[in-house]
């Protein structure tokens, strides 16, 4: 084993980077952090023992630390630590044993606080409304109260685990339990990796509930002040006001702040900031005749989240156009054709009338979409929450998305953080990537790029040279082409139904709960995850090394490139790729796009999107080649296979027969035969249910190979015996040459970096 330094508050590893060793600590600790929830790994502990295939936390030095490293792929791993080094059987197993017991203390903790949490707001909540029935006064809106349940748990601990590993722990067995396990190598592995897949399970569970309390926490307490502790200082003044005993509210207001600092999820600034504004306010200050009701405005009429003319669909659409610039005609005139489309027999119809309503609303949508867009990024301010719903879920009407959902819509715009990381864009997030300059427009349907755009513009005398030049930088038209091109085109396209699609959200669309369809980037993530775990390549693509001075002229190296994925702001039933990379440059990423809300199964739609990649990404690495079975890849073997299908004597006739009815759904287009045959690949072969034709699965083989534990469970089955005996013999080739050619970069002076190590790590995956 190698041992490491690490600083204070050096990242030993990120949340969602793949787990390529374990980390065992030999002195120092390291902070486990998701969120707010931390757990302090001393001396013993190993890092990477609570994950799987990808860290679920980030690990960061405490302090000055020396830790001991080992490669981890699969359990086979710990037989090559373990072999011949008896002492590290109790040293791993015991920090395996150890770690399982803190998550599952900390489990319990957060267990306790998610029911607390909930019970507390439930009946703070249901006092709110009692108290207000008393004093007879007017109980204002709260509307993240409609929504607000239970946090359903996937993955649960069960009383069993616990209790059993706390008798392990607490109760003097664990010295006699070690001395037993020690014994074996096969009882010891197999008793660590029990205890990691229970840790595992443990520690996503606390994930779930730090995601649960980081969603809901703002209904107590919020920076916008639309929380319950504000409900309750506004009750105070009111009953303050009237001379009613505000005693038992205050003593409510104080068991509140209490309870906000306990659960220690508040950030502190706030919190003090909120108690300071309470304890210092003198309810005593308003004369009675000042007087009004929560939730009346000063001419007594109602007040709500929305108001009277919100409810009607007209403020919010008002709001949006007005920010927009529109003129009070063009405001009416957009509002009278959302109400001759919402009165439409039949919204979904592809007659005339309800085409060209849809067509004129595309219109309006988009020339607002690019105006709100170009104000907010030349405004200072946030926008507001009414802004944010039209820019991110292409609302603007309530009647449209209909009353719940715009609430809901309403109450998300606090975490679009959840629909966005480092590669996962909202389309509003994506579009400032454009203006910032941070990513260049994608292309469009023509496959033209931005400059290729007005390259063709000029070509056509439509713009001069000097206006070529002045157009390249121009971050304004820059976003316009995005909007007019991709933004347009992949909205319609991701919706699934192109003929009845319209970009306003509608109630229609939302046949689920809003928070069952929304797209997080944590779900995404979980979906492309599980392909790379199947197909481990998918993402790789060759780039150039080069350092002529220690020798290296031209080195082709491995590198993973994950795509971009853009969601699109509607209720969609589709996805797609839209292009294989970001340019010219082979390590850009590609770009997806999926709709931000969907009933449809997100693995489903990234398998076949990602099968669409495949062949894409191939075509362009080939170029012209790419159908041409003398320069042999993925495409040009495929190609080969569905063109000359009938000639082959591999193939049965029952084989043949399904090629051919392959070729007929697929409108006789060869990439999306192999698409179909993608997605069993990774659905059903890649788990030793066969469907595809002894072909087709050698060129999948071939081209999209199994992760190494998927090979080794398949190696027993003839249909692939050959095959993957093919595979290790080439991949041992050219491990071999490679570490041959470290070898003279090194003694030549040259220094092994992280993406040479990613590179002879590629080919152990």
């Amino acid at each position: 084993m190698e041992t490491m330094k690490v600083q204070k508050n050096q990242v030993i590893a990120k949340q969602k980077e793949k787990v390529k060793a374990w980390y065992l600590i030999l002195e120092g600790s390291v902070v486990q952090r998701n969120s707010y929830a931390r757990v302090i790994l001393e001396k013993d502990s190993v890092i990477g023992i609570s994950e799987n295939d990808r860290y679920l936390c980030d690990y960061v030095a405490r302090q000055d630390s020396v830790l001991a490293v080992f490669p981890y792929d699969t359990a086979d791993d710990l037989i090559k630590v373990l072999n011949g080094q008896e002492s590290m059987r109790g040293t791993l197993l015991r920090a395996a044993l150890k770690q399982r017991q803190m998550l599952l203390e900390m489990y319990a903790g957060f267990q306790n606080l998610v029911r607390q949490f909930h019970s507390f707001v439930e009946a703070e909540y249901n006092d709110y409304t009692m108290f207000c029935s008393q004093f007879r006064l007017e109980r204002q809106s709260f509307n993240r109260m409609d929504n607000f349940k239970p946090l359903e748990m996937v993955h649960k601990a069960e009383n069993w685990e616990v209790n059993n590993s706390t008798s392990l722990m607490k109760k003097g067995f664990l010295d006699e339990y070690l001395h037993l396990m020690q014994k074996d190598d096969s009882l010891c592995i197999g008793a660590i990796m029990e205890a990691c897949y229970q840790t595992r399970r443990v520690t996503q569970g606390i994930i779930e509930m730090v995601e649960y309390l980081k969603y809901n926490q703002d209904i107590l307490l919020s920076e916008s002040e639309k929380d319950m502790f504000h409900l309750y200082f506004e009750l105070v003044i009111q009953a303050e006001m009237n001379n009613y005993d505000v005693k038992p509210l205050k003593e409510r207001m104080d068991k509140m702040a209490e309870v906000i600092k306990k659960l220690n999820i508040y950030d502190e600034k706030l919190v003090a900031y909120r108690m300071d504004e309470y304890r210092n306010h003198d309810f005593t200050q308003y004369p009675i005749n000042e007087f009004a009701t929560p939730g009346m405005d000063e001419e007594g009429q109602a007040e709500d989240e929305w108001d009277e003319s919100a409810e009607e669909g007209e403020d919010c659409l008002v709001h949006i156009l007005t920010y927009a610039g529109y003129k009070e005609e063009q405001i009416e005139e957009t509002r009278g054709l959302i109400l001759k489309y919402r009165e439409l027999p039949d919204m979904l119809s592809t007659d005339a009338e309800a085409f060209n309503l849809r067509k004129r609303l595309s219109q309006i949508f988009y020339d607002t979409y690019y105006k709100v867009f170009m104000k907010v990024m030349k405004d200072d301010d946030v926008p507001t929450p009414i802004v944010q719903m039209f820019l991110n879920f292409g609302f603007m009407d309530v009647q449209m998305a209909g009353e719940e959902n715009a609430n809901i819509l309403y109450d998300l715009t606090e975490h679009l953080d959840m629909c966005n990381s480092e590669h996962i864009f909202t389309i509003f997030e994506w579009l400032k990537t454009i203006y910032t300059g941070q990513n260049e427009p994608s292309k469009n349907e023509f496959d033209l790029d931005y400059m290729g755009y007005l390259a063709e513009q000029k070509k056509m005398g439509k713009i001069t040279m000097e206006q070529m030049r002045q157009y390249a930088d121009n971050r304004e038209m820059k976003v316009r082409f995005e909007i007019q091109n991709m933004f347009m085109s992949g909205n319609r396209i991701t919706y699934g139904r192109i003929s009845t699609f319209c970009p306003i959200l509608g109630e229609n669309d939302l046949i689920n709960t809003v928070d069952k369809m929304l797209v997080t980037a944590q779900r995404l993530d979980d979906a492309i995850n599980k392909i790379r775990k199947i197909d481990f390549s998918v993402f790789y693509r060759e780039v150039v090394f080069s350092d002529p001075d220690k020798g290296i002229n031209r080195e082709m190296i491995m590198k993973e490139v994950l795509p971009n994925i853009i969601l699109m702001p509607n209720a969609g039933t589709r996805a797609m790729m839209w292009q294989e990379t970001a340019g010219v440059k082979r390590d850009t990423p590609a770009r997806y796009m999926f709709p931000i809300f969907t009933a449809v199964d997100l693995d489903d739609m990234m398998v076949e999107t990602t099968g669409r990649y495949r062949w894409e990404i191939c075509r362009k690495i080939q170029g012209v080649h790419w159908n041409d079975i003398r320069d042999k890849s993925l495409t040009a073997e495929y190609c080969d296979y569905i063109q000359f299908y009938k000639k082959n004597n591999d193939l049965s006739t029952d084989a043949k027969e399904k090629i051919r009815t392959a070729l007929l759904r697929g409108k006789n287009n060869y990439r999306e035969v192999f698409v179909k045959d993608y997605q069993n690949w990774i659905k059903y072969e890649s788990k030793g249910s066969f469907r595809l034709n002894k072909v087709s699965r050698e060129i999948l083989l071939t081209y999209c190979p199994f992760a190494k534990e998927i090979r080794e469970d398949l190696k027993g089955n003839p249909m692939y015996q050959s095959a993957l005996h093919r595979y290790d013999i080439l991949t041992a080739k050219k491990v071999q040459r490679i570490k041959g050619v470290y070898d003279k970069y090194v003694k030549s002076g040259g220094k092994i970096t992280d993406e040479l190590r990613e590179n002879l790590e590629y080919y152990s995956l």
